[in-house]
C-alpha cells in the first residue's frame, strides 16, 4: 500500500506543479484598472431611545439583538478641557483611577470581580468626555453595571494607586518626548490652541504629572463626577424598558450636589496669517524628522461637518493625495495623511509625515502644496466618489459591533448631535459636491494661515527650510517647553 500512495504522488506532483504556477501567475497578474466603488447602501440602524432621570441623568439605549452581547458606556461630560491651569493630566488621571480601586473593592477585585463574569472594564479621560465602559453578555448586564456604578460614583483615589499611575505616565511620556512625530503633535496643539484649556497634553506634562495631588484628583471627581453632568448609554441585546429599569436601579439615587455645575467656555485663536509659525524642534542625531501642519478648524456642531470630512477623506488614507504624492510617487515617507478633529467647542486639521531629515524641507512644501491644490485644482467624480467609498465604509465598519454602535451613539450624545444622523451619514457624505470641499479648502484649510512644525535633526534641513519658508523659529528640544503658547523655556536668570 505504501508504494501505491508513493507512486500516486509522483503521478499528481507534475500537475499539482503546474496547477500552482497557473494560480500563482493568475494572482500576480495586476489589474490594469480596479474596479469602480459599487453604489452605497443605505442601511438602518436601530434608533436610540432616551429617558432623563429624577436626578438628572440622561439614559440612552439602544437595542440590537442579534447577538447576546451588551455594552454600556457611562460618560461624564467634562474631560481635560476642565485641568486646572498647572495641572494638565489631573482629568486623564482621575478617569484611569476610577477602575484602579473603591471604597469597597480594590484594583484586583474589581479585574477579578468582571473578568469572572467573562467581560471586561475600562475609564479613563478624553477631550470633552471622562467615560467607564463594559462590556458583557446581556444575561450578566445586571452584576456588570453594578460594577461600574460602583467606579464611577465610590473610587477610592489610594494615595498608592495614584502614585503607580502618575509613574506609569511619566515614563509613556518619557517615550514619546524621544519620538519626533509625539513631539510634533503635542507642539502642535498649542500652536493651534496656544494658552487655551485645548492647548495642553491630555496625559500631562513632566512638570505637571507631580504637581497632582489626591485631593486634585478628588476635587475635580467632586465638581464634575454628577448625575447631571452624565449620559448613560446602553447598547445591544437590550430592550429599552430593561435599561431605563438597570439605569434607576443603579443610578436612581445618585446624588445630584446643590452647588451649580462650573461652567466652561472655551475659545480658540482663529488661524491667521499674521500669527502663523514655521517651527523647528532640533533633535540633533534624530533617525527622522517629523512634519506636521496644522491650523484651526471647525467644531463638531459645525454645518460643514459633512463638507469637512469629505475634504479631509481626499488628503487622507493610504490612497489619499497626501500618501500618494509623499509616499507613492516620491518615496519620501512610509506613510503620510491628514486629521480633521472636531470638538465640541474648537476643532483643528493637521497634515503628518516622517521623512528622512534631509528631505524634511520638501515634504514640508509638498505637503502645503497638497492641501492648497484642494482648494484650487481640479476634482474629478472618479476620486471623490471613491474616496466618499472609503469614508462610508469605515463608518459602516466601526458600527458592526456593539461596541462600535455604543461609541458612536455616545460621540452624538456628548456633542449634542441628532441620533438620526447614524441613519443620514451615507447620504449625507454623497450630497457633498466637488465645489463644497473646495469651497471648504478655501474657508477652512488655508495654507497661508496654516502653521508647520518639523521636528529632527535641523543640520539636515534647515538650511532648505530656510528658503522656503520666511522667519523660521528653531527651539532646541532641551528648551522645548509644553506648558506655554510660546513653547520654550525661560530664559536662566543666572
Amino acid at each position: 500500500m505504501k508504494v501505491t500512495i508513493t507512486r500516486l504522488r509522483a503521478l499528481t506532483l507534475p500537475a499539482l506543479a503546474i496547477l500552482s504556477c497557473a494560480v500563482y501567475a493568475s494572482a500576480q497578474a495586476p489589474q490594469a484598472t480596479p474596479p469602480p466603488p459599487t453604489a452605497p447602501r443605505m442601511v438602518q440602524f436601530p434608533k436610540p431611545v432616551e429617558k432623563t432621570l429624577p436626578n438628572g441623568l440622561r439614559v440612552v439605549v439602544v437595542q440590537r439583538s442579534e447577538m447576546p452581547l451588551v455594552s454600556a458606556q457611562l460618560l461624564i461630560k467634562s474631560g481635560g478641557e476642565v485641568d486646572p491651569a498647572d495641572l494638565s493630566g489631573a482629568a486623564d488621571m482621575t478617569g484611569a483611577l476610577l477602575t484602579r480601586g473603591t471604597t469597597t473593592r480594590s484594583a484586583t477585585q474589581i479585574a477579578e470581580a468582571i473578568e469572572a463574569l467573562g467581560g471586561s472594564i475600562n475609564s479613563g479621560a478624553r477631550w470633552d468626555s471622562s467615560a467607564v465602559s463594559t462590556d458583557v453578555m446581556s444575561s450578566r448586564i445586571g452584576p456588570a453595571m453594578e460594577i461600574l456604578a460602583d467606579v464611577v460614583r465610590n473610587p477610592a483615589f489610594k494615595d498608592e494607586e495614584i502614585d503607580r499611575l502618575r509613574r506609569q505616565y511619566l515614563n509613556n511620556l518619557k517615550v514619546s518626548l524621544g519620538q519626533p512625530g509625539a513631539i510634533a503633535r503635542l507642539a502642535a496643539a498649542r500652536l493651534v490652541y496656544r494658552d487655551a484649556p485645548y492647548g495642553h497634553p491630555l496625559s500631562g506634562t513632566p512638570e505637571s504629572l507631580p504637581r497632582i495631588k489626591r485631593d486634585d484628583i478628588a476635587k475635580l471627581h467632586s465638581m464634575f463626577y454628577r448625575p447631571d453632568n452624565a449620559i448613560l448609554v446602553i447598547g445591544g441585546d437590550i430592550s429599552p424598558e430593561n435599561g431605563f429599569a438597570i439605569a434607576q436601579k443603579y443610578f436612581g439615587d445618585w446624588q445630584k450636589p446643590a452647588t451649580d455645575l462650573p461652567r466652561l467656555a472655551l475659545t480658540t485663536p482663529a488661524s491667521e496669517p499674521g500669527n502663523r509659525r514655521i517651527l523647528v524642534i532640533d533633535m540633533p542625531g534624530a533617525g527622522q524628522a517629523a512634519v506636521l501642519a496644522v491650523r484651526s478648524s471647525i467644531n463638531r456642531g459645525s454645518p460643514d461637518y459633512f463638507r469637512g470630512i469629505v475634504s479631509n477623506s481626499i488628503l487622507n488614507g493610504y490612497s489619499g493625495r497626501l500618501n500618494w504624492e509623499i509616499r507613492v510617487k516620491r518615496g519620501l515617507s512610509y506613510g503620510a495623511g491628514s486629521s480633521l478633529d472636531t470638538r465640541r467647542w474648537a476643532g483643528s486639521f493637521s497634515a503628518t509625515a516622517q521623512t528622512k531629515n534631509k528631505s524634511g524641507a520638501e515634504v514640508a512644501s509638498l505637503t502645503l502644496a497638497e492641501i492648497s491644490k484642494l482648494a484650487s485644482g481640479d476634482l474629478l467624480d472618479t476620486e471623490l466618489t471613491t474616496r466618499k467609498a472609503s469614508l462610508n465604509g469605515g463608518f459602516a465598519r466601526g458600527l458592526e459591533t456593539t461596541g462600535g454602535l455604543v461609541a458612536q451613539v455616545s460621540s452624538l450624545a456628548i456633542y449634542g448631535v441628532n441620533f438620526d444622523q447614524i441613519n443620514q451619514f451615507v447620504g449625507s457624505v454623497e450630497a457633498v459636491k466637488a465645489s463644497d470641499v473646495k469651497g471648504f479648502a478655501a474657508t477652512h484649510l488655508n495654507v497661508d494661515s496654516t502653521s508647520v512644525i518639523v521636528v529632527g535633526d535641523a543640520r539636515e534641513f534647515l538650511p532648505a527650510l530656510q528658503k522656503a519658508f520666511p522667519q523660521v523659529e528653531v527651539i532646541p528640544v532641551g528648551e522645548l517647553d509644553l506648558n506655554s503658547a510660546s513653547l520654550r523655556k525661560p530664559a536662566s536668570k543666572n
